[in-house]
């Protein structure tokens, strides 16, 4: 159930909020307010993603609510963090990742960093860890029935996901400089190639076998200079042997060639062409939900599938329908909707 504003407004395209039913309640009304309480009493979790100190100053913070359901697992996302120099400060994903490395590690070698979308900060770092979180915690509260606040700020996150390659910046295994490294298009045969018609495709064959394999498919096992696969310092010349091989071809002759062997190898699609990959097709990655083509629910569970994604809803549409599940009688709903709190 997402609690909000009856004004927000969103369009069916607006698939992030799928599968949610929508409360509408006006939480500057007191009445709203231990409406909320209400519901918080019986919930298992409760996510917030305000600034900090906003959902203390409505009277829904993690006090109230603990105080309401000790069990409650209290969920807070932020792009900073609950404290610190920089809690109160706005922000969006590429500040939090700039401010974590992660930023700062990606990109084209000469070039500026490059803005991986805001899959890192916001998705990655953020949404993902908070719900491991609220997983870990859930887990403690139903043995202990202790519940607690779960602070997951999108700078940690993102500086969590980066974990490996502060490893490898300690051990050697990694350069400060943008593209020149292993996993950063640095090395010949980790890197995306254009086509002959312009397409691209990409290429991921670290373990010496498929490196191998790759090289005999791309017609390349003649290249004498192409042996030592680790050789840094030749990494340069061999993309541009490796890109001219590419350019040779277009990406539905490479498919033919290299697509479902152990090369490493997958076209490089766009979010019109991804759904109709047959392999996607196969597994069903995709589905159609009144006309709008989107990801399918993942991960998959053996005994608990999930159900079809159901449509976006209308700021409010179930306030009444949710109110009644959760046992607020028909008075109650009466006295907030004649306090236009509802």
């Amino acid at each position: 159930v997402r609690v909000e504003r009856k004004s927000e407004q969103r369009r069916p395209a607006d698939i992030c909020y799928r599968s949610r039913r929508s409360l509408a309640l006006d939480l500057k009304q007191p009445l709203a307010v231990e409406t909320f309480l209400r519901l918080v009493e019986q919930a298992d979790g409760l996510q917030e993603g305000f600034r900090p100190g906003v959902m203390e100053r409505l009277g829904l913070g993690p006090q109230e609510c603990l105080a309401r359901n000790p069990r409650l697992v209290y969920g807070r996302m932020t792009g900073w963090g609950q404290d610190g120099p920089l809690a109160q400060a706005a922000g969006h994903d590429i500040n939090y990742i700039a401010l974590s490395g992660a930023l700062g590690a990606i990109g084209d070698a000469g070039r500026k960093p490059a803005v991986p979308l805001n899959l890192i900060g916001d998705f990655g770092g953020g949404a993902l860890y908070l719900a491991l979180g609220m997983c870990a915690a859930l887990l403690h509260a139903q043995k202990t029935g202790e519940g607690q606040v779960v602070d997951c700020a999108m700078t940690e996150g993102s500086a969590s996901l980066m974990s490996m390659f502060f490893g490898f910046l300690s051990n050697g295994m990694w350069q400060q400089t943008r593209g020149v490294n292993l996993l950063d298009g640095g090395a010949h045969f980790y890197d995306c190639y254009e086509t002959k018609d312009g397409k691209y495709v990409a290429l991921g064959a670290i373990e010496p076998q498929f490196y191998a394999l790759l090289r005999e498919k791309l017609g390349l096992t003649d290249k004498k200079e192409m042996d030592a696969q680790y050789e840094r310092k030749n990494w340069p010349a061999l993309k541009k042997t490796i890109a001219a091989a590419i350019k040779q071809k277009t990406r539905a002759q490479w498919d033919e060639i290299l697509l479902g062997s152990d090369a490493c190898y997958a076209p490089v699609l766009s979010l019109t062409e991804a759904p109709q990959h047959p392999h996607n097709q196969a597994r069903q990655s995709f589905v159609e939900v009144d006309g709008i083509m989107q990801p399918a629910p993942a991960p998959r569970f053996s005994h608990t599938p999930s159900a079809p994604p159901r449509p976006v809803r209308p700021a409010g549409a179930d306030s009444e329908a949710v109110l009644e599940e959760w046992g607020i009688d028909a008075d109650a709903i009466a006295r907030l909707r004649d306090a236009h709190a509802l």
